[in-house]
């Protein structure tokens, strides 16, 4: 499902769930003005009249009490649907960073092939072999001492 009906139905379903509350504290104020009228059908006499607004008291709290639990049901469904959308979100900004990193290591193992076969060139202008490995800390300092020499050649054939 696309992003922008997620969203949609996101919507929808907080509008629904509004509703139904809405809806709940209607029935509550119908509950309360049966009630109203059950204690002035008592006070006039009236017991079947009584009888009849107490069962419609009676039936507007049970409406309200399922409106109100439907309601907190369709806001758990909006909160797993809000879920979805935000890791929908994640998963398209991870998945840019991805590129973006895939491009990355791409360019840093170009320029280590780069460097090493600048050192390759080194080393075959020095008459070294470089098919043995140097230790770690003897690396940077080569690789130091090449790139000065390097620099200096450059710098020399710059010159007019």
């Amino acid at each position: 499902m696309s992003q922008t009906r997620l969203t949609e139905h996101l919507f929808n379903l907080k509008f629904a769930a509004k509703e139904l509350q809405r809806n709940s504290k209607r029935c509550d104020k119908e509950e309360k003005a049966e009630k109203t009228k059950v204690k002035k059908a008592i006070q006039k006499g009236n017991v079947e009249v009584a009888r009849i607004h107490a069962e419609n008291a009676i039936r507007q709290k049970n409406q309200s009490i399922n409106l109100l639990r439907m309601s907190a049901r369709v806001d758990a469904v909006a909160a797993r649907v809000q879920t979805a959308v935000t890791m929908n979100q994640v998963t398209k900004s991870m998945a840019g960073v991805v590129k973006s990193m895939d491009a990355t290591l791409k360019s840093m193992n170009l320029e280590k092939n780069q460097v090493d076969t600048l050192m390759h060139e080194m080393a075959d202008e020095a008459g070294l072999d470089l098919t043995m490995e140097l230790p770690q800390s003897q690396t940077g300092s080569l690789a130091a001492t090449v790139a000065s020499s390097e620099q200096a050649r450059l710098s020399c054939t710059s010159l007019p």
